[in-house]
């Protein structure tokens, strides 16, 4: 009876995270030629008309399809940014995609948490030498982490979904961390989407290293510099005490 109850709990645990997975897999192969730019171009007047006609209900689906692209990580998620710039404008749709993106970081998170991560956080605090110091390090420094993480541009923003589900990092500490750290990367691309009218008559497609040109991206390693300092100055004065 124990052993059937077990098993049962194991499938209940990792139910979520298999079911990400394989929506995830399985959109990879289907949307990729629908989630993207052309298809936003193409379709521009149609969804223009729409939002004229239902603005609360566009706003309202617009959010629900990005914390399904986020939550299931599907391919889309740029794309879906530019087009929240492009209906909505750079404010309101800065708000929107941050907002259904912490969203759905928050879903995958819980799912990864459920199924593999707290197994993982019990071994590690279990563990002892170099692991147990990096789980430590990581404890005593979760706030730097995340925003750091969240900032720097090259770090995917799955890996930033899973890796701190996997560490045990509260659910609170990873939604405020998401929702700020993602607001600087999000203007940038929203700001290129609400300038896609322009793109269109142009005949152009948009520019996406943007956020990798110096004026975007030094103030943003600078916001990383930031987070990570209270780190720097917590080993320089730990350094100091044991010179002591």
């Amino acid at each position: 009876m124990t052993d059937s109850n077990d098993e049962k709990s194991a499938v209940a645990r990792y139910a979520p995270l298999i079911a990400i997975a394989v929506v995830a897999a399985i959109g990879a192969f289907t949307l990729r030629d629908y989630l993207s730019f052309d298809t936003l171009r193409d379709n521009r007047e149609a969804l223009i008309a729409f939002r004229d006609s239902n603005y609360l209900l566009t706003a309202l689906i617009f959010v629900l399809f990005y914390v399904l692209i986020v939550a299931f990580s599907l391919p889309g998620a740029t794309i879906a940014t530019l087009t929240g710039g492009f209906l909505f404008g750079t404010v309101l749709g800065t708000a929107f995609n941050v907002t259904g993106a912490t969203i759905g970081a928050i879903v995958i998170f819980q799912a990864a948490r459920m199924g593999l991560g707290e197994r993982l956080k019990s071994r590690m605090d279990a563990s002892d030498g170099m692991v147990r110091k990096i789980k430590q390090g990581i404890d005593n420094n979760q706030w730097s982490m995340l925003f750091f993480i969240r900032l720097v541009p090259a770090v995917p923003f799955f890996v930033a979904n899973l890796l701190p589900a996997f560490l045990g990092v509260p659910l609170y500490r990873f939604a405020v961390s998401t929702f700020l750290g993602i607001i600087p990367g999000a203007v940038v691309y929203t700001s290129v989407g609400a300038g896609l009218g322009a793109v269109f008559a142009a005949g152009e497609t948009p520019n996406l290293e943007i956020i990798f040109e110096p004026h975007i991206l030094l103030p943003i390693l600078g916001l990383c510099a930031l987070s990570v300092l209270p780190i720097i100055i917590k080993a320089v004065t730990g350094k100091k005490e044991l010179l002591k």
